[in-house]
């Protein structure tokens, strides 16, 4: 007697079974929305792209349904306005009938590597800044959380997932973003809020967990480590030798991470963070 199986018919494989179940993913117009969004798409789920650049997120869900031939959605989310946020969850409803999850990834996220960065400076960090950096990255979700995650406690069922960083367990090592020929008051650094908001989401996590355990809603943070991105070779270099593996994260390559984490794989997980950062976080 054979005993052999498919894994496909397996009880562990239907646990990454996301059939029918609605996601909507802040911040959708980004490089990683668009592949959150594949991500559901092709474990069976519906995304929704939510985004303030609406025509951009509307432009990202159409390449992404020619990719996986299932159709992906998309609608304007400004995060940092609960009207907003409200009428993004009626919108959704109205559209599918049902909620199943959040994927909070909306950030403002400036690249440092691209050498534009001379105000990134703690002494130069100007509040208006701050104050945008914080009301995008941490206050939108906890916006979003409070408007989704309060409906989805109401059903007693549901999942969101905030997208951190390894940054947000580490501190960033300034010197890969250094330039040669500046004097040490003029180089770029990493800016402090992407440090005080990816932080911050980590322990948000762990907040909402224990709130809505009881009403059968698990919250997770996702830290990924840099993604390969057509950033400069030198840059790439410096950042590769500080991460075991040896090179950046290709795009595609947090999916599995976010389908489990959404999925009932991890149905006894909560209030964790799922590191995904090649090892950097070990050195």
């Amino acid at each position: 007697m054979s005993t052999s199986s498919s894994l496909s018919d397996s009880p562990l494989a239907r646990s990454f079974d996301l059939t029918e179940r609605v996601f909507v993913i802040t911040g959708g117009a980004g490089l990683l929305g668009a592949e959150h969004a594949q991500a559901i798409a092709e474990a069976g789920g519906l995304s929704v792209l939510a985004d303030v650049r609406e025509d951009l997120a509307r432009e990202r869900a159409a390449e992404v349904s020619r990719r996986v031939g299932r159709e992906v959605f998309a609608l304007h989310l400004d995060v940092t306005q609960k009207e907003s946020c409200q009428k993004a969850l009626q919108t959704t409803l109205a559209r599918f009938g049902r909620i199943d999850g959040l994927v909070n990834n909306a950030a403002r996220n400036p690249k440092v590597e691209d050498g534009g960065l001379r105000a990134s400076r703690l002494e130069n960090f100007s509040l208006e800044t701050w104050n945008q950096d914080i009301a995008v990255g941490l206050t939108g979700t906890f916006l979003m959380s409070q408007v989704f995650g309060s409906h989805l406690a109401r059903q007693r069922r549901g999942v969101i997932v905030n997208i951190a960083s390894d940054l947000g367990l580490i501190a960033p090592d300034q010197r890969i973003y250094r330039h040669a020929g500046l004097p040490a008051d003029e180089q770029p650094v990493k800016p402090i809020t992407y440090s005080a908001v990816k932080g911050g989401l980590v322990m948000l996590s762990k907040y909402l967990a224990t709130y809505f355990a009881e009403q059968g809603v698990r919250v997770n943070a996702l830290c990924p480590g840099g993604v390969y991105a057509g950033q400069p070779d030198d840059f790439v270099e410096r950042l590769s030798s500080l991460i075991p593996l040896g090179r950046m994260a290709r795009p595609d390559e947090y999916r599995a991470a976010l389908v489990f984490l959404c999925s009932d794989a991890s149905s006894y997980m909560t209030g964790a963070s799922l590191v995904v950062d090649g090892g950097r976080t070990c050195w």
